[in-house]
């Protein structure tokens, strides 16, 4: 069972309470945001918690089990606080949350009432959305492992192992022109076959979307450019000019493991798995029926 702070339950006994909330959001670059509901400005662990920002939250629900914390945030958009294109850069998603009660009379009298992350952030007319998960929501997440042809790790992670850093894999580019925050030609990237980056990532080194990225969808080559297709749109006020930073791409396949990066002793599936078909396999008259591979 949680414990409430010995001062706050004091305060709470009193029957006339002097209480507000304040939030904490740590961005995924590092930066404390703090809010509070109160009309003056809070400070305690180090983060001023500043009035007026606008923010509100529904009524946390919480439940002694392990079903998921529900609530939502809402707020306005300002140059102050949570401005549209910080939202656009990514740099709130994810966000790590904590939410307290406080005695705004003597900030040490205050109770922890939760702890998660901003899920999807909705915005619209000035003001977002954001919905709120508490720590349980990581139980909602599929566990264990999957046989299946193709591998299952993610290029450049643990079970990988391939260095991304790699000379050779990766390359920089400047954009040359873009349509749509999706379509970006490019040049710089000579030596490197088409198709290359396809299924990899692209992150914005230098401009107003420094910071921002996205998985390449589709790398074409025509002559000294190069055309690099987004599967969404980069996030931030791209353009031409930038520099972008382009790491290579894996479909998983194992002659793509053993080829292409020469990694096959870390490949994480399983080539000779039998597919659906060899379900329905019968012997055929004049064909080899001595109990030998299948995949030879």
């Amino acid at each position: 069972m949680r414990e409430l702070n010995a001062g706050l339950a004091a305060h709470l006994a009193t029957g006339a309470t002097t209480l507000c909330r304040a939030w904490a959001v740590t961005r995924r670059d590092g930066r404390v945001l703090g809010f509070t509901d109160h009309d003056r400005d809070l400070v305690f662990d180090g983060v001023t918690f500043r009035a007026r920002s606008g923010l509100t939250a529904s009524a946390l629900q919480q439940t002694s089990g392990l079903a998921v914390d529900n609530a939502q945030a809402v707020g306005a958009l300002s140059d102050a606080s949570v401005t549209e294109d910080d939202i656009l850069a990514g740099l709130y998603d994810g966000a790590a949350l904590r939410i307290w009660l406080v005695n705004w009379t003597d900030p040490a009298q205050r109770q922890l009432q939760f702890r998660g992350s901003l899920g999807e952030i909705r915005r619209a007319e000035g003001r977002f959305e954001a919905d709120l998960r508490g720590l349980a929501e990581a139980l909602n997440r599929p566990q264990g492992g999957v046989y299946q042809r193709d591998c299952a790790a993610v290029l450049g992670d643990a079970r990988c192992g391939f260095d991304l850093d790699t000379p050779g894999y990766s390359g920089e580019a400047v954009i040359e022109s873009l349509e749509d925050g999706r379509v970006l030609r490019c040049t710089g990237l000579d030596g490197f076959a088409a198709r290359w980056f396809e299924r990899g990532r692209l992150d914005v080194l230098d401009g107003d979307a420094a910071g921002a990225g996205g998985v390449v969808k589709t790398d074409r080559v025509d002559g000294a450019r190069r055309e690099i297709g987004l599967w969404e749109t980069i996030r931030g006020a791209l353009a031409a000019g930038d520099r972008v930073r382009l790491r290579p791409g894996c479909d998983k396949r194992a002659e793509t493991c053993r080829f292409k990066f020469h990694n096959f002793e870390n490949f994480r599936g399983f080539p000779h798995i039998p597919g659906d078909d060899w379900l329905m396999a019968y012997p055929k008259p004049g064909g080899p029926h001595d109990g030998g591979s299948r995949s030879e």
